[in-house]
């Protein structure tokens, strides 16, 4: 049998952090940014923590 393949576009868009948390970034921060604020281009820079479910359907995907 072949080996399981991980999902390359989750592993590109995703980390998982040392204490099992996965990470991810935020969207609206690549193109039309004269119209944001400065604050909300700030907070839109640092990534974020994936809640519930959608993370441990992540974590499968990146470690499969």
């Amino acid at each position: 049998m072949p080996k399981q393949k991980s999902h390359r576009g989750a592993k590109k868009r995703f980390k998982i952090t040392g204490g099992g948390k996965v990470l991810r970034h935020h969207s609206m921060h690549s193109h039309i940014l004269t119209k944001k604020t400065t604050k909300r281009k700030r907070k839109l820079r640092k990534s974020t923590e994936v809640k519930g479910k959608f993370a441990d359907s992540v974590k499968k995907m990146i470690q499969a």
